[in-house]
C-alpha cells in the first residue's frame, strides 16, 4: 500500500517540484535575455542620435558600475585600469611612486609618503597637492590619475604641486614598491612580541612567521598580533596566519552559498609555528574581512584574547570573474562563518531603509553561539573583544574629523610652522588643541552631519522658491545652536583628538616606522594587551 502511495503521490509531487523550479529558472533566463535586449537597442540609439558626441567606454562603464551599486559595494566592475589596481592589492608589488594619495573634490593629495621611495626622495610631503603630472593638467583630467603615476622602471616624471599656498616643481624616477604585509614588528618589553599585520596580501603569512619566528629567537614568550585598520584582502591567507597559532587540521571558516560549488570549508594544512604561546589580537572599527576571520576563528578556538573595539563587521566573501577584453567582476559569492558557526556580517545588503542603506542588525537579534570552551559569542555586528577597551571607539565628531581631513590638514600647517622637531615627540598641549578649534573655524571647516546636512538642503530650497528672507534669522539662530553643539562635542572628545593630532605629526617626522615605535611603549591598547599577558590568572580566566 505504502509502495503504490508512493508511486501515485510522492513522484508527481518531485516531478511538479522538477516542473516548477525548471520554469522559474526559464522565466528568470527570459527575462535576461529580454533586459539585455532592451539595453543594447536603447545603447546604439543613444550612440546614434544623441546630439552630442559621447563615450561609449565611459557611459557602459558608469552603467554598469550603477547597476552593480545596487546590490553590495564589494560586488564590483573592473576596467582594465582597475585589473590592474586590484592586482598591486593582492600582490602588494607595482612600479610607481610610492606614496599614498588621495584624491577628492577634485583635488589629488599626497597623504603619505613611504620612506626612501620616490616620492620620498624627490621631496615631497604629506599635504602637497599635486595639479600637474608632466604636461597633464589635473584640473581637465577626469580619468584614473593614478595610472599617470605608475610606468616603467626608472622612467621619469615631472609633478608641479602646491606647498603651504606656493607652487613647486620636481622630478621623480619611478621605481619597483614592494608594500609589507607586516610593515613592524619589535619588542613590547623583555618578553612580550609585537607584530603588525596590516593587509592580506600574498606575503602575509610568509612574512608573519618570519616576525614571529625572529621575535620568539629573541626571547619572545607571548605575542600581540596587531589587526587594527586592517581591511583584509586574501581568505587563504587569513587560514594560514591561523594555522602559524593552530594544529593542522583545524576548522578556520566555512562559505556557505546559494550555489553548491562555493559552500566550502577552510581547514589548516600546516603545521604550526607555536600551538601554546600565549596571544592577544588587537581589533578595532577599520578591522575587516579577513580580519576579522582571523580574530573570530582564534577566539572561537579559545586560542587568543582579542583586545580593542568591536570589528567592522564584513562577512561576505568575493570571488574575481574574468571578463572578455581584459575586465573583470569581482563578485559576493558567500558568506563566511567562523568555527562558532557564526556570521559576523553586520549590514543587511537585501533589506534597505528608506535612504537606500543597508540595514544594520538590531543588538537585540544576535543570536548566541559557543566558543571550543564553552564562552557566549555572537554573531551578527562583527567580533566583539573579550577585553573591550571604551577609549578606542571614536566619536561621530572625530569621525567627522578624519574623514573630512580635518586633522590631516592641521597637522600639515603645524609641520611648517615647527619644521625643527626631528626625533622629538609632539606634545599637542590645550593651547594646540585651541588653536586647532581655530583652525577649524578659520577653514570654516564642515562636519558633515545630518543636522548640518539637513539645514543646509533647508536653505537651498528656501532660496530656490525665494523665501529665504523670511527664514534666514531662524535659520542663523539654528547654526549658531550647532556651532555650540559641535564645539561642546569637541571639547569632549579633546582627548582623543590631540591623540590623532600627535599620531598625525609623529608620521610628518619621522613616517609610520617611527610611529610603531612610539606605539610599542605608549600606545593604550597594546599596554593593556602587554599587562594581560604579564598576568597569567587574567589571561587564562578570559579563555575559560
Amino acid at each position: 500500500m505504502l509502495s503504490v502511495f508512493k508511486k501515485r503521490y510522492i513522484i508527481p509531487v518531485v516531478a511538479t517540484g522538477i516542473l516548477y523550479v525548471g520554469a522559474s529558472f526559464k522565466d528568470n533566463l527570459f527575462e535576461v535575455a529580454k533586459q539585455i535586449e532592451i539595453f543594447t537597442t536603447l545603447f546604439k540609439e543613444v550612440n546614434m542620435n544623441y546630439v552630442d558626441e559621447i563615450n561609449p567606454a565611459a557611459i557602459m562603464d558608469k552603467a554598469i558600475k550603477g547597476m552593480l551599486a545596487d546590490l553590495d559595494p564589494y560586488t564590483v566592475y573592473f576596467n582594465e585600469q582597475d585589473v590592474v589596481k586590484f592586482k598591486i592589492n593582492s600582490t602588494g608589488e607595482y612600479t610607481g611612486i610610492g606614496a599614498i594619495i588621495n584624491r577628492k573634490e577634485g583635488k589629488l593629495t599626497i597623504v603619505e609618503p613611504y620612506k626612501d621611495y620616490p616620492a620620498d626622495k624627490a621631496g615631497l610631503k604629506a599635504g602637497d597637492e599635486i595639479i600637474k603630472i608632466g604636461d597633464v593638467n589635473l584640473a581637465d583630467f577626469k580619468e584614473d590619475v593614478g595610472q599617470l603615476l605608475k610606468g616603467a622602471k626608472n622612467a621619469k616624471i615631472e609633478i608641479t604641486y602646491v606647498r603651504q599656498g606656493k607652487t613647486l616643481k620636481t622630478e621623480l624616477t619611478l621605481n619597483e614598491v614592494a608594500l609589507q604585509a607586516v610593515p613592524y614588528f619589535g619588542m613590547a618589553d623583555n618578553k612580550t612580541g609585537y607584530i603588525v599585520l596590516s593587509q592580506f596580501n600574498i606575503k602575509a603569512t610568509t612574512e608573519t612567521k618570519a616576525a614571529l619566528e625572529s621575535l620568539k629567537a629573541s626571547g619572545a614568550t607571548q605575542i600581540i598580533l596587531d589587526l587594527r585598520d586592517n581591511p583584509g584582502g586574501l581568505l587563504n591567507e587569513a587560514v594560514n596566519i591561523c594555522n602559524l597559532f593552530v594544529p593542522k587540521g583545524e576548522v578556520i571558516v566555512t562559505t556557505k552559498s546559494k550555489i553548491k560549488k562555493h559552500n566550502n570549508t577552510y581547514f589548516t594544512t600546516r603545521e604550526p609555528v607555536d600551538t601554546t604561546i600565549p596571544l592577544v589580537v588587537l581589533v578595532n572599527g577599520k578591522s575587516a574581512s579577513a580580519s576579522e576571520i582571523v580574530a573570530g576563528a582564534l577566539q572561537d578556538l579559545d586560542r587568543a584574547v582579542v583586545v580593542g573595539s568591536r570589528s567592522f563587521g564584513k562577512g561576505l566573501v568575493q570571488r574575481p570573474v574574468d571578463l572578455t577584453y581584459g575586465t573583470q567582476l569581482k563578485i559576493t559569492i558567500s558568506r563566511y562563518y567562523t568555527p562558532s558557526g557564526r556570521c559576523i556580517q553586520a549590514l543587511d545588503y537585501g533589506h534597505k531603509d528608506k535612504d537606500g542603506k543597508a540595514i544594520r542588525t538590531d543588538a537585540a537579534k544576535y543570536n548566541e553561539f559557543k566558543t571550543r570552551k564553552g564562552r557566549k559569542v555572537y554573531d551578527g555586528g562583527g567580533v566583539a573583544p573579550d577585553l573591550e577597551m571604551d577609549e578606542t571607539k571614536q566619536s561621530a565628531i572625530v569621525e567627522a574629523l578624519v574623514k573630512n581631513n580635518g586633522i590631516f590638514d592641521f597637522a600639515t600647517e603645524y609641520y611648517y610652522k615647527n619644521p625643527s622637531m626631528g626625533t622629538k615627540i609632539p606634545s599637542i598641549s590645550d593651547s594646540d588643541f585651541a588653536a586647532f578649534k581655530q583652525f577649524l573655524k578659520r577653514e570654516k571647516f564642515t562636519f558633515d552631519t545630518e543636522t548640518e546636512l539637513a539645514l543646509k538642503e533647508t536653505l537651498a530650497a528656501a532660496k530656490k522658491e525665494k523665501i529665504d528672507d523670511g527664514i534666514m534669522q531662524s535659520y542663523q539662530q539654528l547654526l549658531l545652536a550647532l556651532e555650540k553643539s559641535e564645539n561642546t562635542l569637541l571639547d569632549k572628545s579633546s582627548a582623543q583628538i590631540k591623540t590623532l593630532i600627535r599620531d598625525e605629526l609623529i608620521k610628518r617626522y619621522q613616517y609610520k616606522e617611527g610611529l610603531y615605535n612610539y606605539y610599542i611603549k605608549n600606545n593604550p591598547e597594546i599596554k593593556r594587551s602587554t599587562a594581560l599577558l604579564n598576568n597569567t590568572a587574567e589571561y587564562t580566566k578570559y579563555l575559560n
